[in-house]
């Protein structure tokens, strides 16, 4: 009799195991819905003015929050790129961010796209405008690092 009983307890669990793992699987496959946005919030311009000091505090949280995935100089090679199968637009470029507004910008760092997590809930508005002016200093910077070809003389 014990033995039936420990039979019929073994392939109950087994069975509720199947069914939770079953479960688990399609809540996974189903894709979540991304926040879309809307023409109001893409029309948005930033408030902030980009400033030494406003461009190191975001430099700062970059380098804790965004700079595994981004790239400390924004050239969408961080650590974890590789690992999460990634395609990240490298920001030194300016052609990469220039057809975005800031509003666009501001909405993603706030929402989050893809696999990347939105810093609305855990970030300052004045903080997430300052990443804005982050990201577009990028293609300033690496403009700057050029170097300037000489035009031969006539």
């Amino acid at each position: 009799m014990r033995r039936i009983v420990l039979f019929m307890s073994a392939i109950l669990l087994g069975g509720f195991g199947i069914a939770h793992s079953m479960a688990s699987s399609k809540q996974e496959k189903t894709p979540a819905v991304e926040p879309k946005i809307t023409p109001e919030d893409a029309a948005k311009k930033n408030p902030v003015s980009p400033t030494p000091e406003g461009l190191a505090e975001a430099r700062k949280f970059f380098g804790y929050n965004c700079a595994m995935c981004h790239g400390k100089t924004g050239d969408g090679k961080g650590d974890l790129v590789a690992d999460m199968k990634l395609e990240l637009r490298d920001w030194r470029d300016a052609s990469s961010i220039e057809k975005l507004s800031d509003g666009e910008l501001f909405w993603i760092i706030s929402n989050g796209k893809g696999k990347m997590p939105g810093e609305g809930d855990r970030t300052a508005e004045k903080a997430r405008w300052n990443y804005v002016n982050l990201v577009r200093s990028f293609a300033k910077k690496s403009a700057a690092e050029k170097p300037k070809t000489e035009t031969p003389p006539s």
